[in-house]
Protein backbone atom coordinates (compact mmCIF):
# COMPACT_ATOMS: atom_id res chain seq x y z
CA UNK A 1 0.00 0.00 0.00
CA UNK A 2 1.21 2.89 -1.11
CA UNK A 3 1.02 6.58 1.22
CA UNK A 4 0.30 9.42 -0.14
CA UNK A 5 2.96 12.15 0.35
CA UNK A 6 2.45 14.82 3.72
CA UNK A 7 1.52 18.08 2.33
CA UNK A 8 5.02 19.30 3.98
CA UNK A 9 6.95 16.92 1.55
CA UNK A 10 4.78 18.21 -1.39
CA UNK A 11 6.15 22.19 -0.15
CA UNK A 12 9.71 20.82 0.15
CA UNK A 13 9.95 19.61 -2.99
CA UNK A 14 8.06 22.56 -4.68
CA UNK A 15 10.34 24.86 -2.77
CA UNK A 16 13.15 22.75 -4.09
CA UNK A 17 12.74 22.86 -7.55
CA UNK A 18 11.83 26.71 -7.30
CA UNK A 19 15.25 27.72 -5.95
CA UNK A 20 16.99 25.28 -8.46
CA UNK A 21 15.30 27.04 -11.20
CA UNK A 22 15.93 30.36 -10.15
CA UNK A 23 19.48 29.28 -9.31
CA UNK A 24 19.26 27.61 -12.76
CA UNK A 25 18.01 31.40 -14.43
CA UNK A 26 20.29 33.13 -11.86
CA UNK A 27 23.58 31.33 -13.51
CA UNK A 28 22.59 30.89 -17.00
CA UNK A 29 21.81 34.47 -17.08
CA UNK A 30 25.26 35.62 -15.48
CA UNK A 31 26.53 33.13 -18.33
CA UNK A 32 24.61 34.85 -21.06
CA UNK A 33 26.32 38.04 -19.71
CA UNK A 34 29.74 36.37 -18.99
CA UNK A 35 29.99 35.39 -22.66
CA UNK A 36 28.25 38.49 -24.18
CA UNK A 37 31.01 40.90 -23.21
CA UNK A 38 33.14 42.20 -25.73
CA UNK A 39 36.72 40.91 -23.77
CA UNK A 40 34.88 37.46 -24.18
CA UNK A 41 34.35 37.75 -27.79
CA UNK A 42 37.90 38.83 -28.18
CA UNK A 43 39.28 35.84 -26.69
CA UNK A 44 37.91 33.28 -29.09
CA UNK A 45 38.04 35.80 -32.03
CA UNK A 46 41.77 36.36 -32.33
CA UNK A 47 42.06 37.42 -35.71
CA UNK A 48 44.29 40.54 -35.27
CA UNK A 49 41.84 43.18 -36.81
CA UNK A 50 38.84 42.35 -34.94
CA UNK A 51 39.33 44.31 -31.79
CA UNK A 52 41.40 46.97 -33.68
CA UNK A 53 39.44 47.60 -35.84
CA UNK A 54 36.69 47.90 -33.74
CA UNK A 55 38.51 50.71 -31.61
CA UNK A 56 38.96 52.87 -34.48
CA UNK A 57 35.68 52.84 -35.71
CA UNK A 58 33.15 55.47 -34.98
CA UNK A 59 31.37 52.69 -32.97
CA UNK A 60 34.00 52.89 -30.29
CA UNK A 61 35.46 56.23 -31.08
CA UNK A 62 33.03 58.93 -30.97
CA UNK A 63 31.90 62.21 -29.72
CA UNK A 64 29.29 60.99 -28.03
CA UNK A 65 31.35 58.45 -25.76
CA UNK A 66 29.06 55.53 -26.94
CA UNK A 67 29.99 52.06 -27.32
CA UNK A 68 28.66 50.08 -29.56
CA UNK A 69 29.57 45.88 -28.51
CA UNK A 70 29.85 43.27 -30.27
CA UNK A 71 26.83 41.41 -29.66
CA UNK A 72 24.76 45.08 -30.78
CA UNK A 73 26.18 44.19 -34.34
CA UNK A 74 26.25 40.36 -34.09
CA UNK A 75 23.30 39.23 -32.67
CA UNK A 76 19.57 39.88 -33.33
CA UNK A 77 18.26 42.53 -30.51
CA UNK A 78 16.73 40.73 -27.30
CA UNK A 79 13.24 39.15 -27.85
CA UNK A 80 14.12 39.04 -31.90
CA UNK A 81 15.82 35.90 -31.66
CA UNK A 82 18.87 36.64 -29.35
CA UNK A 83 19.58 33.87 -27.76
CA UNK A 84 18.20 31.34 -30.45
CA UNK A 85 21.32 33.20 -32.42
CA UNK A 86 23.62 33.20 -29.81
CA UNK A 87 23.52 29.18 -28.97
CA UNK A 88 24.21 28.68 -33.07
CA UNK A 89 26.85 31.35 -32.53
CA UNK A 90 28.37 29.94 -29.82
CA UNK A 91 28.01 26.09 -31.45
CA UNK A 92 29.76 27.31 -34.52
CA UNK A 93 32.79 29.50 -32.57
CA UNK A 94 33.17 25.93 -30.05
CA UNK A 95 33.34 23.70 -33.38
CA UNK A 96 35.79 26.68 -35.46
CA UNK A 97 38.21 26.68 -32.14
CA UNK A 98 38.66 22.80 -32.06
CA UNK A 99 39.14 21.80 -35.05
CA UNK A 100 39.59 24.46 -37.46
CA UNK A 101 43.42 26.73 -37.21
CA UNK A 102 42.60 30.10 -36.89
CA UNK A 103 46.03 30.60 -38.95
CA UNK A 104 44.81 29.36 -41.69
CA UNK A 105 41.84 31.52 -42.78
CA UNK A 106 42.07 34.71 -45.36
CA UNK A 107 40.62 37.47 -42.78
CA UNK A 108 40.90 39.96 -45.36
CA UNK A 109 38.78 37.95 -47.58
CA UNK A 110 36.14 37.03 -44.57
CA UNK A 111 35.76 40.89 -44.21
CA UNK A 112 34.26 41.87 -47.90
CA UNK A 113 30.54 42.22 -48.14
CA UNK A 114 29.61 38.97 -49.28
CA UNK A 115 30.58 37.41 -46.06
CA UNK A 116 30.34 40.10 -43.56
CA UNK A 117 26.37 40.69 -44.35
CA UNK A 118 26.35 36.96 -42.78
CA UNK A 119 26.98 38.05 -39.57
CA UNK A 120 25.49 41.38 -38.84
CA UNK A 121 21.93 41.71 -38.33
CA UNK A 122 19.20 44.78 -40.24
CA UNK A 123 17.60 44.09 -37.22
CA UNK A 124 20.54 45.42 -34.68
CA UNK A 125 20.96 48.07 -37.21
CA UNK A 126 17.46 49.86 -37.23
CA UNK A 127 17.04 48.53 -33.03
CA UNK A 128 19.54 51.62 -32.65
CA UNK A 129 19.69 53.55 -35.72
CA UNK A 130 15.34 54.29 -36.26
CA UNK A 131 15.45 57.29 -38.27
CA UNK A 132 17.04 57.14 -41.80
CA UNK A 133 16.74 60.92 -42.00
CA UNK A 134 18.22 62.73 -38.88
CA UNK A 135 18.84 66.22 -38.46
CA UNK A 136 21.95 67.08 -40.23
CA UNK A 137 22.14 64.33 -43.03
CA UNK A 138 23.50 65.44 -46.12
CA UNK A 139 21.82 65.53 -49.98
CA UNK A 140 23.80 62.94 -50.75
CA UNK A 141 23.19 61.00 -47.23
CA UNK A 142 19.09 61.40 -47.83
CA UNK A 143 19.08 60.48 -51.85
CA UNK A 144 20.99 57.13 -50.09
CA UNK A 145 18.64 56.58 -47.67
CA UNK A 146 15.66 57.25 -49.96
CA UNK A 147 16.85 54.68 -51.82
CA UNK A 148 17.36 51.98 -49.71
CA UNK A 149 14.19 52.30 -48.43
CA UNK A 150 13.35 51.57 -51.62
CA UNK A 151 14.94 48.22 -52.11
CA UNK A 152 13.53 47.38 -48.69
CA UNK A 153 15.02 43.63 -48.59
CA UNK A 154 17.50 44.01 -51.49
CA UNK A 155 19.81 46.13 -49.42
CA UNK A 156 21.37 45.84 -46.01
CA UNK A 157 23.02 48.61 -44.04
CA UNK A 158 26.09 47.29 -43.73
CA UNK A 159 26.23 47.03 -47.77
CA UNK A 160 27.02 50.75 -47.46
CA UNK A 161 28.50 51.42 -43.81
CA UNK A 162 30.39 48.00 -43.64
CA UNK A 163 33.40 50.21 -42.16
CA UNK A 164 31.06 51.66 -38.91
CA UNK A 165 32.18 48.50 -36.83
CA UNK A 166 35.55 48.04 -38.32
CA UNK A 167 37.55 50.69 -39.35
CA UNK A 168 39.28 50.02 -42.67
CA UNK A 169 41.24 53.21 -44.46
CA UNK A 170 41.05 51.39 -47.81
CA UNK A 171 37.46 51.73 -47.61
CA UNK A 172 35.97 55.31 -48.49
CA UNK A 173 32.53 55.85 -48.23
CA UNK A 174 32.24 59.28 -50.15
CA UNK A 175 33.06 60.80 -53.33
CA UNK A 176 37.15 59.91 -53.79
CA UNK A 177 38.63 63.42 -54.92
CA UNK A 178 41.89 62.32 -54.58
CA UNK A 179 41.81 58.75 -56.51
CA UNK A 180 44.29 58.50 -59.62
CA UNK A 181 46.08 61.92 -59.00
CA UNK A 182 48.83 60.82 -56.73
CA UNK A 183 49.11 57.25 -58.81
CA UNK A 184 50.58 58.46 -61.86
CA UNK A 185 52.53 61.07 -60.86
CA UNK A 186 55.55 60.32 -62.51
CA UNK A 187 57.47 61.83 -65.20
CA UNK A 188 56.26 62.38 -68.64
CA UNK A 189 58.18 59.61 -70.56
CA UNK A 190 56.50 58.93 -74.08
CA UNK A 191 55.50 61.72 -76.70
CA UNK A 192 55.16 59.57 -79.45
CA UNK A 193 52.81 56.23 -79.34
CA UNK A 194 54.35 52.60 -80.64
CA UNK A 195 54.90 51.42 -84.07
CA UNK A 196 53.79 48.63 -85.66
CA UNK A 197 55.87 47.10 -88.42
CA UNK A 198 54.01 44.76 -90.33
CA UNK A 199 51.96 41.52 -88.42
CA UNK A 200 54.05 41.20 -85.30
CA UNK A 201 54.14 41.85 -81.40
CA UNK A 202 54.85 45.41 -80.88
CA UNK A 203 54.87 47.71 -77.71
CA UNK A 204 52.44 50.55 -77.21
CA UNK A 205 53.52 53.47 -75.19
CA UNK A 206 50.97 56.12 -73.82
CA UNK A 207 51.79 59.77 -75.24
CA UNK A 208 51.46 62.00 -71.86
CA UNK A 209 52.93 59.32 -69.33
CA UNK A 210 55.56 56.71 -68.89
CA UNK A 211 52.96 53.78 -69.43
CA UNK A 212 53.51 51.22 -72.08
CA UNK A 213 51.85 47.27 -72.29
CA UNK A 214 52.58 44.64 -75.12
CA UNK A 215 50.12 43.57 -77.77
CA UNK A 216 50.54 40.03 -79.13
CA UNK A 217 49.93 39.23 -82.81
CA UNK A 218 47.12 36.92 -83.22
CA UNK A 219 46.89 35.18 -86.61
CA UNK A 220 43.50 34.11 -87.57
CA UNK A 221 42.48 31.25 -88.11
CA UNK A 222 39.16 29.19 -87.72
CA UNK A 223 37.89 27.17 -84.45
CA UNK A 224 35.11 25.32 -83.29
CA UNK A 225 33.31 28.05 -80.78
CA UNK A 226 31.42 26.68 -77.62
CA UNK A 227 31.68 23.39 -75.62
CA UNK A 228 30.43 19.74 -76.37
CA UNK A 229 27.52 18.65 -74.78
CA UNK A 230 30.04 15.74 -73.20
CA UNK A 231 32.23 18.49 -71.74
CA UNK A 232 31.98 18.67 -68.16
CA UNK A 233 30.00 21.80 -66.32
CA UNK A 234 28.83 22.91 -69.62
CA UNK A 235 26.01 25.40 -69.69
CA UNK A 236 23.19 26.04 -72.18
CA UNK A 237 24.26 29.31 -73.20
CA UNK A 238 27.89 27.37 -74.75
CA UNK A 239 25.76 26.05 -77.68
CA UNK A 240 25.43 24.68 -79.98
CA UNK A 241 29.17 24.45 -81.18
CA UNK A 242 29.59 26.36 -84.08
CA UNK A 243 32.41 26.49 -86.58
CA UNK A 244 33.89 29.91 -87.13
CA UNK A 245 36.56 32.04 -88.28
CA UNK A 246 38.27 35.18 -86.77
CA UNK A 247 40.52 37.51 -89.35
CA UNK A 248 43.96 38.48 -87.75
CA UNK A 249 44.31 41.20 -84.97
CA UNK A 250 46.66 42.12 -81.96
CA UNK A 251 45.44 41.33 -78.27
CA UNK A 252 46.97 43.02 -74.97
CA UNK A 253 49.42 40.26 -73.41
CA UNK A 254 47.44 41.48 -69.86
CA UNK A 255 44.18 42.37 -68.55
CA UNK A 256 44.13 46.69 -68.77
CA UNK A 257 46.34 47.86 -65.79
CA UNK A 258 45.62 50.53 -63.30
CA UNK A 259 48.84 52.18 -64.57
CA UNK A 260 47.35 52.07 -68.02
CA UNK A 261 43.73 53.19 -66.92
CA UNK A 262 44.59 55.62 -64.53
CA UNK A 263 47.05 57.46 -67.43
CA UNK A 264 43.52 57.60 -69.44
CA UNK A 265 41.40 58.89 -66.09
CA UNK A 266 43.87 61.74 -65.43
CA UNK A 267 43.87 62.77 -68.86
CA UNK A 268 40.28 63.47 -69.44
CA UNK A 269 38.65 62.57 -66.04
CA UNK A 270 37.34 65.20 -63.90
CA UNK A 271 40.78 65.93 -62.04
CA UNK A 272 41.93 67.83 -65.22
CA UNK A 273 42.51 67.16 -69.05
CA UNK A 274 46.39 67.20 -69.47
CA UNK A 275 46.81 65.55 -73.00
CA UNK A 276 46.99 68.77 -74.96
CA UNK A 277 50.34 69.64 -73.36
CA UNK A 278 52.21 66.93 -74.65
CA UNK A 279 50.12 65.59 -77.89
CA UNK A 280 50.36 68.47 -80.32
CA UNK A 281 46.47 68.84 -80.21
CA UNK A 282 44.05 71.20 -79.57
CA UNK A 283 42.17 71.09 -76.18
CA UNK A 284 38.87 70.97 -78.19
CA UNK A 285 40.10 67.91 -79.71
CA UNK A 286 41.12 66.05 -76.53
CA UNK A 287 38.05 67.20 -74.54
CA UNK A 288 35.88 65.54 -77.23
CA UNK A 289 36.35 62.34 -75.02
CA UNK A 290 35.02 62.94 -71.56
CA UNK A 291 36.68 60.97 -69.12
CA UNK A 292 35.53 59.53 -65.84
CA UNK A 293 34.04 61.55 -62.95
CA UNK A 294 35.74 60.46 -59.33
CA UNK A 295 34.37 57.33 -58.23
CA UNK A 296 32.54 56.66 -55.00
CA UNK A 297 35.09 54.83 -52.53
CA UNK A 298 37.94 53.09 -53.42
CA UNK A 299 37.77 51.19 -57.12
CA UNK A 300 40.76 49.01 -56.27
CA UNK A 301 39.71 48.21 -52.87
CA UNK A 302 42.97 48.64 -51.22
CA UNK A 303 44.64 45.51 -53.14
CA UNK A 304 46.72 47.80 -55.14
CA UNK A 305 47.21 48.99 -58.22
CA UNK A 306 50.41 49.58 -60.63
CA UNK A 307 50.35 46.65 -62.92
CA UNK A 308 47.75 44.98 -61.20
CA UNK A 309 44.42 44.81 -63.38
CA UNK A 310 41.98 47.35 -62.98
CA UNK A 311 38.35 46.75 -62.12
CA UNK A 312 34.49 48.37 -61.19
CA UNK A 313 35.28 50.61 -64.25
CA UNK A 314 31.85 50.07 -66.29
CA UNK A 315 31.42 48.30 -69.47
CA UNK A 316 30.62 52.36 -71.06
CA UNK A 317 33.41 53.22 -69.33
CA UNK A 318 35.93 50.07 -70.94
CA UNK A 319 34.53 51.34 -74.48
CA UNK A 320 35.28 55.03 -73.51
CA UNK A 321 39.05 53.62 -72.73
CA UNK A 322 39.30 52.36 -76.14
CA UNK A 323 38.39 55.49 -78.08
CA UNK A 324 40.67 57.62 -75.90
CA UNK A 325 43.31 55.03 -77.17
CA UNK A 326 42.44 55.13 -80.80
CA UNK A 327 42.74 58.77 -80.66
CA UNK A 328 46.13 58.90 -78.88
CA UNK A 329 47.56 56.31 -80.71
CA UNK A 330 46.81 56.28 -84.36
CA UNK A 331 45.46 52.88 -84.21
CA UNK A 332 41.97 51.19 -83.69
CA UNK A 333 41.73 49.86 -80.27
CA UNK A 334 38.61 48.21 -78.90
CA UNK A 335 37.00 45.21 -77.49
CA UNK A 336 37.27 42.42 -78.34
CA UNK A 337 34.49 40.41 -79.81
CA UNK A 338 33.57 37.24 -78.32
CA UNK A 339 34.70 35.08 -80.99
CA UNK A 340 37.70 36.75 -81.19
CA UNK A 341 38.50 36.29 -77.16
CA UNK A 342 37.70 32.55 -77.01
CA UNK A 343 39.89 32.16 -80.15
CA UNK A 344 42.37 34.09 -78.58
CA UNK A 345 41.94 31.93 -74.97
CA UNK A 346 42.13 28.42 -76.59
CA UNK A 347 44.90 29.42 -78.80
CA UNK A 348 44.98 27.00 -81.42
CA UNK A 349 43.43 24.28 -78.50
CA UNK A 350 40.14 22.44 -78.65
CA UNK A 351 39.56 21.37 -74.87
CA UNK A 352 37.78 22.74 -71.86
CA UNK A 353 41.06 24.30 -70.93
CA UNK A 354 44.12 25.40 -73.21
CA UNK A 355 46.16 23.24 -70.80
CA UNK A 356 45.75 19.47 -69.62
CA UNK A 357 43.56 18.64 -67.46
CA UNK A 358 39.86 17.66 -66.63
CA UNK A 359 37.29 20.18 -65.07
CA UNK A 360 35.56 17.66 -62.77
CA UNK A 361 39.50 16.58 -60.78
CA UNK A 362 40.03 20.43 -60.32
CA UNK A 363 36.73 21.30 -58.21
CA UNK A 364 36.18 20.46 -54.82
CA UNK A 365 32.58 18.50 -55.41
CA UNK A 366 31.63 15.10 -55.36
CA UNK A 367 31.99 12.23 -52.72
CA UNK A 368 35.86 11.06 -54.54
CA UNK A 369 37.06 14.85 -54.29
CA UNK A 370 36.76 15.46 -51.30
CA UNK A 371 37.75 12.23 -49.79
CA UNK A 372 41.27 11.86 -51.74
CA UNK A 373 41.64 15.40 -52.78
CA UNK A 374 42.62 17.40 -55.84
CA UNK A 375 45.63 18.03 -57.69
CA UNK A 376 45.53 21.66 -58.85
CA UNK A 377 49.63 21.46 -59.87
CA UNK A 378 48.93 22.21 -63.57
CA UNK A 379 45.59 24.64 -63.20
CA UNK A 380 47.33 26.46 -60.68
CA UNK A 381 50.27 27.31 -63.06
CA UNK A 382 48.08 28.92 -65.59
CA UNK A 383 44.90 30.06 -63.32
CA UNK A 384 44.37 32.82 -60.61
CA UNK A 385 40.97 31.20 -59.67
CA UNK A 386 38.71 30.27 -56.29
CA UNK A 387 41.49 27.71 -55.28
CA UNK A 388 44.40 29.66 -55.17
CA UNK A 389 43.65 33.71 -55.36
CA UNK A 390 42.98 34.20 -51.40
CA UNK A 391 39.96 36.04 -52.55
CA UNK A 392 41.97 38.75 -54.97
CA UNK A 393 43.29 39.49 -58.20
CA UNK A 394 46.74 38.96 -58.89
CA UNK A 395 49.65 40.80 -61.06
CA UNK A 396 50.65 39.46 -64.16
CA UNK A 397 53.73 37.03 -62.85
CA UNK A 398 51.54 35.39 -61.07
CA UNK A 399 50.37 32.61 -64.19
CA UNK A 400 52.01 31.39 -67.24
CA UNK A 401 50.72 32.34 -70.02
CA UNK A 402 48.81 30.88 -72.83
CA UNK A 403 49.78 29.32 -76.48
CA UNK A 404 49.63 32.48 -77.80
CA UNK A 405 51.25 34.05 -75.15
CA UNK A 406 48.41 36.25 -73.24
CA UNK A 407 48.51 35.78 -69.64
CA UNK A 408 45.74 35.27 -67.41
CA UNK A 409 42.87 34.58 -70.53
CA UNK A 410 41.15 32.39 -67.74
CA UNK A 411 41.03 34.01 -63.99
CA UNK A 412 42.46 36.58 -62.45
CA UNK A 413 39.49 38.89 -63.52
CA UNK A 414 36.44 38.28 -65.79
CA UNK A 415 37.12 40.52 -68.73
CA UNK A 416 34.27 42.36 -70.96
CA UNK A 417 33.45 41.39 -74.88
CA UNK A 418 31.88 44.37 -77.61
CA UNK A 419 29.14 41.53 -77.57
CA UNK A 420 25.29 42.20 -76.21
CA UNK A 421 24.80 38.71 -74.26
CA UNK A 422 22.34 36.14 -75.25
CA UNK A 423 21.84 33.18 -73.90
CA UNK A 424 21.11 31.80 -77.51
CA UNK A 425 23.67 33.66 -79.62
CA UNK A 426 24.93 30.50 -81.35
CA UNK A 427 21.36 29.41 -82.38
CA UNK A 428 20.38 32.61 -83.60
CA UNK A 429 23.79 32.68 -86.27
CA UNK A 430 22.75 31.25 -89.75
CA UNK A 431 23.98 28.24 -91.08
CA UNK A 432 27.88 27.35 -92.07
CA UNK A 433 31.43 28.58 -90.98
CA UNK A 434 30.60 32.05 -89.20
CA UNK A 435 32.89 35.01 -90.11
CA UNK A 436 33.82 36.89 -87.77
CA UNK A 437 30.84 37.41 -85.56
CA UNK A 438 29.92 40.30 -83.34
CA UNK A 439 26.93 38.99 -81.13
CA UNK A 440 23.44 39.86 -81.63
CA UNK A 441 22.58 43.26 -83.10
CA UNK A 442 20.65 44.53 -80.12
CA UNK A 443 20.59 43.53 -76.00
CA UNK A 444 20.56 44.62 -72.56
CA UNK A 445 23.30 43.08 -71.20
CA UNK A 446 27.32 41.89 -72.42
CA UNK A 447 29.51 39.35 -72.63
CA UNK A 448 32.16 39.09 -69.98
CA UNK A 449 34.52 35.76 -70.15
CA UNK A 450 37.26 34.25 -68.51
CA UNK A 451 35.86 33.93 -65.03
CA UNK A 452 37.82 35.21 -62.15
CA UNK A 453 39.91 34.83 -58.93
CA UNK A 454 36.24 34.41 -57.21
CA UNK A 455 35.03 31.42 -59.49
CA UNK A 456 35.89 27.75 -59.32
CA UNK A 457 37.16 25.68 -62.32
CA UNK A 458 33.66 25.11 -63.74
CA UNK A 459 33.47 28.85 -64.97
CA UNK A 460 37.14 29.26 -66.10
CA UNK A 461 36.71 26.91 -68.88
CA UNK A 462 37.22 28.83 -72.22
CA UNK A 463 33.97 27.79 -73.24
CA UNK A 464 32.32 29.38 -70.13
CA UNK A 465 30.31 32.26 -70.65
CA UNK A 466 29.03 35.29 -68.18
CA UNK A 467 27.58 38.61 -68.98
CA UNK A 468 27.03 42.01 -66.72
CA UNK A 469 24.52 42.63 -64.36
CA UNK A 470 24.01 46.57 -64.62
CA UNK A 471 21.30 46.71 -61.57
CA UNK A 472 22.97 44.34 -59.27
CA UNK A 473 26.61 45.84 -59.87
CA UNK A 474 25.37 49.19 -59.03
CA UNK A 475 22.74 48.63 -56.00
CA UNK A 476 24.73 50.04 -53.53
CA UNK A 477 25.75 53.43 -55.51
CA UNK A 478 24.09 56.41 -53.66
CA UNK A 479 24.61 58.84 -55.96
CA UNK A 480 21.84 59.72 -58.18
CA UNK A 481 21.85 59.21 -60.88
CA UNK A 482 24.12 56.43 -60.63
CA UNK A 483 27.16 56.58 -62.30
CA UNK A 484 28.07 55.48 -65.85
CA UNK A 485 31.45 54.95 -64.79
CA UNK A 486 31.87 52.95 -61.45
CA UNK A 487 30.39 49.88 -60.32
CA UNK A 488 29.76 50.46 -56.78
CA UNK A 489 29.41 46.33 -56.42
CA UNK A 490 31.50 44.57 -58.53
CA UNK A 491 34.74 43.72 -57.93
CA UNK A 492 36.36 40.81 -60.22
CA UNK A 493 35.45 42.23 -64.18
CA UNK A 494 37.92 44.24 -65.91
CA UNK A 495 39.11 44.06 -69.26
CA UNK A 496 42.02 43.86 -72.34
CA UNK A 497 41.80 45.66 -75.32
CA UNK A 498 42.49 44.36 -79.21
CA UNK A 499 44.02 46.63 -82.10
CA UNK A 500 42.43 45.89 -85.45
CA UNK A 501 45.25 44.87 -87.86
CA UNK A 502 45.10 46.73 -90.88
CA UNK A 503 46.36 44.72 -93.50
CA UNK A 504 48.60 46.85 -96.16
CA UNK A 505 46.63 46.24 -99.00
CA UNK A 506 43.55 47.85 -96.80
CA UNK A 507 45.34 51.04 -96.33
Amino acid sequence: MIRPKRPQTRLLLFLLGVVSASLFLFSANKAIIHTSTDDYCSSCHVHPHATQSWKLSTHFDNKRGIHVHCVDCHLPPHGKGYLTEKARTGIRDIWSNMFKNADNFNWEEKSQIEFAKKHTFESSCMHCHQNNFPLGLSKEGREAHLYYEQKAGELQCINCHITVGHYDPERVHAKNMDFGITETGEAIVYTKPGTTDGFQNFTEYIPGSSVSFDMIAIPGGTFQMGSPENEPFRRPDEGPLREVGVDSFFMARIEVSWNEYLAFFTQTGAQGKTADAYLNVTPVDVDAISGPTPPWGAPDQGWGKGSLPAITMTHHAAEVYCQWLTKITGKTYRLPTEAEWEYAARGGTGTAFFFEGDPERYVRKGIRNRLFGIDTTVINSYVVYAENSAGRYAAPGAARENPFGLIHMLGNVAEFCSDWYAADAYARYPEGILRNPTGPPEGEEHVIRGGSFKDGAEKVRCASRDHTRTVAWLKTDPQMPKSIWWYSDCTYVGFRVVCTYERPENK
